[in-house]
């Protein structure tokens, strides 16, 4: 519960630091018991996605928000599917900060979990539940955030909005999507927290804070293998299944261009000076381009998402193929989860692809556009909230602040 709390009060001490000014501190305990109660609370809400029913979240947050006399707004595409907008106005001198966290969780098997995925449970110092990493964390911090900030009563020189939005897992069209076409007045800002980054921990203690300003950008990619029908008495060289697996194996083996932008040069610079000498080493000879394909043998094997920010990556994650035991299938396909590089020119990319597969007998089709965002450039380093947040971690934390790019993506 520690660390929910101290996210929001990094969050509190970031927009405090924005607005200049000197507050005198809550009791930290009662800070982080109401923040555990919170955080438990919501993660015992069922809100996987499908079919998602962020009502329930949106409901509690809501209660909580209007006995603390914080103005809010429901704002739904799909009444069980709700968005809270919460709202704390300043003085309108500085345009808005946003501070957001989806509500929705993705689905989960309770059969291959040791607690119930929504009990909540503590247990040796931690809490066990769908949604205790993505993104409950940044819900409760979003909402302890506005209640602290309004019983300190902060004269806000800008308003702060905090956004719980739905549909954030699959990319639906119920959160971000409907809030930005039909609803964004209620959430321009000229700065958005949401989730990503975080405190980095090692040996129990900090190393260093890390502040995520990109992220890749998700692509669904088909490869469809075709061939002939079959008895399985007969294999034929035709055989889908054989072709598609042929495939797999060449993208399994395929290590595309490794390729640096501003935010990973400047994290592994960062790494490289607070780093033991071996890792040290590494990260140095990334950024000058040195030794590069044994650095990288290195972190595939050891720590394979440095291997992953440092290009666009390939995971085979869903193959489909056959019915009957006996029977060879006319057709086999693959689902490839690919995370680009925000500057990555796609359409080259997949015809890197297809040249790599080399196989008449298999297609790679692309997902629909429509689902995938514009990629946009890096978020600015030099910018007022990004020294607010530097300031505020060397202060509560003692440590650097080094930007880096999600292998992930978020809302």
């Amino acid at each position: 519960m520690r660390a929910i709390a101290c996210l929001a009060a990094t969050i509190v001490a970031t927009v405090v630091a924005l607005a200049a000014t000197q507050l005198a501190q809550p009791d930290a305990k009662a800070v982080e018991d109401e923040a555990q109660r919170h955080f438990q609370a919501i993660l015992r809400l069922d809100t996987s996605n499908p079919p998602g029913n962020e009502a329930l979240v949106v409901e509690y947050l809501d209660g909580i928000l209007k006995q603390a006399g914080i103005e809010t707004k429901i704002i739904a595409r799909d009444p069980k599917r709700p968005n809270l907008v919460a709202r704390l106005r300043g003085n309108g001198t500085k345009r808005p900060l946003l501070i957001m966290g989806h509500t929705d969780v993705v689905t989960v098997d309770p059969t291959k979990w040791q607690h119930p995925p929504f009990s909540a449970t503590r247990e040796g110092g931690y809490v066990y539940g769908r949604g205790t990493l993505d993104d409950k964390p940044s819900v409760t911090a979003g909402l302890m955030t506005m209640l602290r900030l309004k019983r300190m009563n902060v004269p806000l020189d800008r308003d702060v909005v905090f956004l719980a939005e739905a549909s954030e897992e699959g990319n639906g069209p119920y959160g971000i999507n409907y809030m930005v076409a039909d609803h964004w007045p209620e959430i321009a800002a000229e700065y958005c927290i949401a989730e990503g980054g975080g405190v980095v921990r090692e040996g129990g203690q900090v190393r260093f804070a890390a502040v995520s300003a990109t992220e890749k950008i998700p692509h669904t990619i088909r490869i469809v293998a075709r061939g002939v029908a079959g008895h399985g008495s007969v294999p034929l060289q035709s055989n889908a299944i054989v072709h598609l697996s042929q495939a797999i194996v060449k993208i399994a083996a395929w290590r595309t261009a490794m390729r640096l932008n501003a935010t990973t040069r400047a994290y592994f610079e960062g790494l490289a000076r607070i780093s033991p000498p071996d890792d040290a080493a590494r990260y140095r000879a990334i950024v000058e381009g040195r030794d590069v394909e044994a650095v990288q043998d290195h972190f595939a094997a050891k720590t394979p998402l440095l291997y992953s920010l440092l290009r666009t990556s390939i995971s085979p994650n869903i193959v489909k193929g056959g019915h009957l035991r006996n029977v060879i299938p006319s057709e086999a396909e693959a689902t490839l989860d690919i995370r680009a590089l925000p500057d990555e020119d796609m359409p080259a990319f997949l015809d890197r692809l297809r040249a790599l597969i080399d196989d008449p007998a298999i297609e790679v089709l692309a997902g629909a556009t429509g689902s995938v965002r514009p990629a946009a450039p890096p978020s600015r380093l030099d910018t007022e909230a990004f020294k607010a947040i530097e300031a505020v971690n060397r202060r509560v934390y003692g440590v650097g602040t080094l930007p880096t790019m999600l292998a992930g993506a978020t809302d």
